[in-house]
């Protein structure tokens, strides 16, 4: 279906077409009457199916130009990523319309923000962190919100914040429209469901673990993380083939180290981003790797859901994650939109357990490849590990002892000498 068959406004076709989107996704179609219709309503579809233009659409279509100051749409998201795309998708849909939108989140000056959003705003994105400290404050108050859209839930309740989301929920007025919108749906999400929403439309656009059809998933059985290693070093000098990779590292300590080693052999076309990064570094990067001015990029489980970046030629899991769903999330940041993605996992035999609750999970097996003929097979766990081994004669690698450090030494004198001449025992003797 075409935008043009939905019943957009003119505005809004207008946005569209500059940003190049012509034809509708399956969730889009069937979430726009819902959303209109004012029910409620819980979205399930796969990452990149296109759910933030899904609830932006028709929300934008029925918010009318207001002076009032506090939010009437709040878009609640876990990351700041998050807030920063849905703050950017939001704008340009909202081109040619006199709409205020804006979005907080933590780790900045909350002073700033709150100044900013003080003087006014309309649709409101924010996380569930930042967004409970500005109402504490008087900031921003949550009378005026009509309609909640609450993304990515599950990573929200997976990341702690259960007790600012519910606190959030129960602030607001209860005659409002609640939208959810995911690509999973765990037993704590339906609680939430249950206890805040008001007999919501289900939309189940496709089985909740099956991964989208235009991925091609492939895994590689190596004996150890160094092999691993070696082998994400030969796929990634294909320059032509992986022109645009997303490496998936199991922690932040694995994602610098990988980074560091690897800089050496492919100069300039690198980049890395986990938690521990700063913000303005971490939105440098990410626009570094959606411009294309570096062609691979390495990350922890930061950008697998929710963050779009288009025409990723490949993702690469460099360990398989402990939660089946996450799996979903990762190889989501290819195929997106419809075009065709590789998503390439490497596991040990340590990990069979994660790789059998995936496959469970998707309901299909991941298809095992051959190793390449001339991969090396590395004998150590960890990267740290592949270091030159001493040679018997080898003065080279010998290291002097270090000796346990002795304190500074003089001779005491004759008066400071302690000599025992008995104590109450030796007179008791005596008499």
């Amino acid at each position: 279906m075409n935008f043009q068959d939905l019943n957009l406004n003119k505005p809004l076709l207008n946005a569209l077409e500059e940003m190049g989107y012509s034809k509708a996704t399956a969730i889009q179609q069937r979430a726009y009457p819902v959303i209109l219709s004012g029910r409620d309503l819980v979205g399930i579809a796969q990452t990149g199916t296109g759910k933030t233009l899904a609830y932006l659409l028709p929300l934008l279509r029925q918010l009318p130009f207001s002076n009032q100051r506090h939010p009437r749409i709040l878009v609640m998201v876990p990351t700041r990523e998050l807030v920063m795309q849905v703050v950017e998708e939001a704008s340009r849909l909202s081109a040619y319309m006199n709409l205020r939108i804006d979005g907080v989140f933590g780790g900045v000056n909350i002073n700033t923000q709150g100044a900013r959003i003080y003087q006014g705003v309309d649709l409101l994105v924010a996380t569930p962190g930042r967004l409970f400290d500005l109402v504490m404050q008087g900031i921003v108050r949550l009378n005026a919100v009509q309609k909640l859209v609450i993304d990515e839930v599950d990573e929200m309740l997976s990341e702690g914040f259960r007790p600012q989301l519910i606190s959030i929920l129960e602030l607001l007025p209860q005659k409002r429209q609640n939208l959810m919108f995911s690509a999973t749906l765990a037993d704590e999400v339906e609680e939430v469901i249950t206890g805040f929403f008001n007999n919501p439309e289900w939309l189940d656009i496709e089985y909740r673990g099956t991964p989208l059809e235009q991925i091609v998933q492939k895994l590689f059985v190596v004996p150890n993380f160094a092999t691993k290693f070696n082998l994400l070093t030969m796929l990634l000098m294909e320059e032509e083939v992986f022109s645009k990779v997303l490496v998936f590292a199991p922690s932040i300590k694995t994602a610098d180290k990988l980074f560091n080693k690897l800089t050496h052999k492919y100069p300039g076309q690198l980049g890395v981003i986990h938690s521990n990064k700063s913000q303005n570094l971490r939105f440098k990067t990410l626009d570094e790797f959606r411009s294309g001015e570096i062609r691979i990029l390495i990350s922890t489980d930061l950008v697998a859901r929710g963050v779009d970046i288009f025409e990723v030629s490949h993702v690469i899991n460099l360990g398989l994650p402990q939660i089946p769903a996450a799996y979903i999330h990762r190889i989501g940041r290819t195929g997106r939109i419809g075009k065709p993605g590789i998503a390439i996992s490497l596991a040990t035999p340590a990990e069979e357990n994660a790789l059998q609750a995936i496959e469970e999970y998707i309901k299909q097996p991941i298809p095992r490849e051959e190793l390449p003929e001339d991969l090396e097979i590395s004998t150590a766990e960890d990267l740290d590990d592949q270091q030159p081994q001493p040679k018997a004669g080898d003065k080279a690698y010998l290291k002097p002892l270090k000796l346990a450090p002795a304190g500074a030494f003089h001779q005491k004198k004759k008066k400071n000498l302690k000599v025992n001449l008995g104590g109450p025992g030796r007179k008791k003797k005596k008499k």
